[in-house]
C-alpha cells in the first residue's frame, strides 16, 4: 500500500476563522497612525471620517469577497481568486507582490513594533540598542534581533501544525480584544470633563494639515488650511494609515483548505471579524480624541499616540499597560500572519510559479519550507530597517489588488454565470461598484498628491513580469 501524502486538514471552525480575521488586523497601526493622520487632517471631524471611510471600504471588501470564497475554497485566497478573474499571470504578479513586501514587509514591521514596546519594560532590547553600527544611515538594533527572534520562533511554531498556530491565535486575539476594551472603557471614564472634547470638536470640518508635510518647519502650531482636491489629497495621505491599520483581513482566505464548512465559515468570519475590527477602530479614535486636545493628540511622542493617551488615564503605570497590550497585539497579528501566509506561497509553487519545494507539506501538513522562506524575506526586511517605507509605498498597490479582485467579481459573473454561488457578494452589484470607484479614486489622488506612496510600490510589482517568464521557461523545461 503506498503512503498517504499529507494533506491540508480542515481544523478551523467560525471562531477560529473570525480571530484569525480579527487578530490579523490588530497589530500596532491603531496605536501610531493617527498621530500622523491629525498632521495631515488637523481636525476631528475628518479624522473620524478617514476610520468611517477605510471601514466602510475594508467591510464591502470583505463581502464581495465572500462570493469569491464560496466559489473557491482552497488555499491561496486572493491570488486564486485574480488567476481565475483574469489569467495566471495576473495572479503571479499579485503573488510576488505579496511576497516580496506586502506580507514579508507587514510580518517585519509588527514584529519590530513587538520589539520596541518590549525595551520600554526592557531597555537592553530596545531601538536605542545599537549592536552594529554599519554606516551612518545603516545599523543594528536589539529591537531588530528580537523582532526576528519572534518570526522565527512564531514560524517554528506554526511549522508544528495548524492546531497550535490555532490556539496561539485565538488565545491572544481574544485577549487583546478585551484589554483593547478596557483601555477604551478607562479613556472615556477618565475624560468626565467635556473641555477636552468640545475643545477638539470646535472646528471639526475644516481640513488643516500641518506645516511639516509641505516644508520642513518644527513650529508645531503652524497649521495651513485646505480646500478642494488637495483637500482630498491631504484625505486620501492620511488614509495611507488607516488603510494599513485594516490590512490583512484578507487572511483567512489563504487557508481556505483548513476551515470546516469554507464555503460558509470564511465569508462569515470575513464579515464578522471587520466589522469587530472598524467597530474597536471608530470608538478608539474617538476616545483618544475625549482625553488629549489635538495638538498633543498630532505631535505625541514618536508619534505613539496611545502612548500618550495611556499614561494620561493611567498616569505612570500608562507606559508599562500600553506596552503589554501592544506586546500582545503584535504576538498575534505575526502569527495569523506567518500563518496563512505561506499558503499563497504553497499555492502559486502547485502552480508551477514559486519554489518547486514550496509546494509540499511536512507531516503536520502544513508548508514548513513556505514558512520558512517567508521567514527568511521578512527578517532580511527587519534588517533592513525600510519595512515601514515599504509599507507606506505599497498602500497603493494593496489597494490596487484589491479594485483588481472585486472586479474580478463582475467577470466572474459574466465568464461563469451558471458556477456554483453558496454565497453571492451582498449589495451587488452596487456596493461593490462603490468600492472600486473609491479605490480608484484614492489611487488617482495618490498619483497626484503623493507619489513617493505610489512608484516604488509599482517598481516591486513590475519587477515580477520578468520573474513570471523565468516562471514559467522553468515550469515547462520541467514538463518536457
Amino acid at each position: 500500500m503506498s503512503e498517504q501524502k499529507p494533506a491540508f486538514k480542515p481544523s478551523l471552525g467560525l471562531l477560529d476563522a473570525t480571530m484569525i480575521v480579527a487578530g490579523s488586523m490588530i497589530g500596532s497601526g491603531i496605536f501610531i497612525v493617527s498621530a500622523d493622520m491629525l498632521k495631515d487632517l488637523g481636525s476631528a471631524g475628518w479624522l473620524i471620517a478617514a476610520w468611517l471611510i477605510t471601514g466602510f471600504m475594508t467591510l464591502t471588501a470583505a463581502l464581495s469577497y465572500g462570493e469569491l470564497s464560496a466559489m473557491f475554497p482552497k488555499a491561496g485566497g486572493q491570488y486564486v481568486y485574480l488567476k481565475e478573474a483574469y489569467n495566471p499571470f495576473i495572479g503571479f504578479l499579485y503573488g510576488w507582490s505579496f511576497f516580496a513586501v506586502i506580507q514579508t514587509g507587514t510580518i517585519a514591521a509588527v514584529a519590530v513594533a513587538f520589539a520596541k514596546f518590549l525595551g520600554y519594560l526592557r531597555p537592553e532590547f530596545g531601538d536605542g540598542n545599537i549592536i552594529w553600527q554599519v554606516t551612518a544611515t545603516f545599523k543594528i538594533t536589539a529591537a531588530q534581533l528580537v523582532g526576528i527572534a519572534l518570526i522565527v520562533l512564531l514560524t517554528y511554531i506554526n511549522t508544528k501544525g495548524i492546531k497550535t498556530g490555532k490556539i496561539i491565535q485565538t488565545t491572544f486575539t481574544t485577549t487583546k480584544l478585551l484589554a483593547l476594551f478596557g483601555l477604551i472603557a478607562f479613556g472615556f471614564l477618565i475624560a468626565s470633563s467635556a473641555d477636552v472634547w468640545n475643545q477638539n470638536w470646535q472646528d471639526a470640518w475644516n481640513i488643516k494639515q500641518h506645516a511639516s508635510r509641505i516644508a520642513a518647519t518644527s513650529a508645531e502650531n503652524t497649521w495651513v488650511p485646505l480646500t478642494g482636491m488637495i483637500a482630498l489629497g491631504a484625505m486620501a495621505s492620511a488614509m495611507v494609515g488607516s488603510i494599513f491599520s485594516s490590512d490583512a483581513w484578507n487572511n483567512v482566505t489563504f487557508i481556505a483548505g483548513e476551515v470546516k464548512n469554507p464555503k460558509r465559515n470564511i465569508g462569515l468570519s470575513l464579515f464578522l471579524g471587520t466589522l469587530i475590527v472598524t467597530i474597536i477602530y471608530v470608538v478608539t479614535n474617538l476616545m483618544y480624541l475625549s482625553v488629549l486636545p489635538i495638538q498633543q493628540l498630532a505631535f505625541a511622542k514618536d508619534n505613539r499616540i496611545a502612548l500618550s493617551v495611556s499614561q494620561e488615564i493611567f498616569g505612570n503605570n500608562g507606559t508599562l499597560i500600553l506596552a503589554l497590550l501592544i506586546m500582545v497585539s503584535t504576538f498575534g497579528c505575526n502569527n495569523g500572519l506567518i500563518l496563512a501566509g505561506a499558503r499563497v506561497y504553497y499555492t502559486m509553487a502547485r502552480d508551477g510559479l514559486f519554489f518547486r519545494k514550496t509546494g509540499t507539506l511536512n507531516k503536520n501538513s502544513v508548508p514548513e519550507y513556505a514558512l520558512w522562506i517567508q521567514c527568511l524575506v521578512a527578517s532580511a526586511l527587519c534588517l533592513s530597517g525600510k519595512y515601514g517605507d515599504l509599507l507606506d509605498m505599497v498602500s497603493f498597490v494593496v489597494v490596487l489588488f484589491y479594485v483588481l479582485t472585486i472586479t474580478g467579481i463582475f467577470i466572474l459573473r459574466r465568464k461563469r454565470p451558471d458556477a456554483d454561488r453558496p454565497y453571492k457578494a451582498f449589495g451587488y452589484p452596487v456596493l461593490p461598484a462603490i468600492y472600486i470607484l473609491m479605490g480608484i479614486a484614492f489611487c488617482i489622488l495618490l498619483i497626484i498628491y503623493k507619489r513617493e506612496y505610489t512608484w516604488p510600490g509599482m517598481v516591486i510589482v513590475l519587477l515580477g513580469i520578468p520573474l513570471y517568464y523565468i516562471a514559467v521557461a522553468n515550469k515547462n523545461k520541467t514538463q518536457e
